[in-house]
């Protein structure tokens, strides 16, 4: 989902998510904390037992996934995302944030967003349609 910074304070992109990402070594902290380095911008793919497996890439942007996507694994690249542990986003306390790559964001919050779905839906259903 992409980030409306108009509800982020206004040094979020210069001084909140620098501080927090240098905080984590810019690796994600919950993988961190399963003796997993996932660094920013890296690629690769998740392998067996879910482990994180790097792929080296050349200057050109050339990464030799071909071996990985033989075997059906699907190559992305880390891009680490700041949570609010809470989920309330007014609250900008560096012990209430942690950098996350996307996958561990979304488990963070899948609780949060299948309640949010569930009340659109209702809300959706409540409407009139002119269709």
């Amino acid at each position: 989902m992409p980030i409306d910074y108009k509800k982020y304070p206004a040094n979020w992109k210069t001084e909140i998510r620098p501080a927090i990402l240098a905080r984590a070594d810019n690796c994600c902290e919950f993988c961190a904390k399963n003796n997993q380095k996932v660094s920013n911008r890296t690629v690769g793919f998740r392998g067996e037992n879910d482990a994180w497996n790097e792929i080296e890439c050349s200057m050109q942007g050339y990464c030799d996934a071909e071996d990985a996507q033989d075997n059906g694994y699907k190559i992305i690249q880390i891009v680490l995302t700041i949570a609010h542990l809470d989920h309330d986003i007014q609250n900008n306390s560096h012990d209430n944030l942690a950098a996350l790559w996307q996958r561990c964001h979304n488990r963070l919050d899948v609780d949060d967003r299948v309640k949010n779905r569930k009340e659109t839906r209702r809300i959706k259903s409540k409407q009139l349609s002119f269709i």
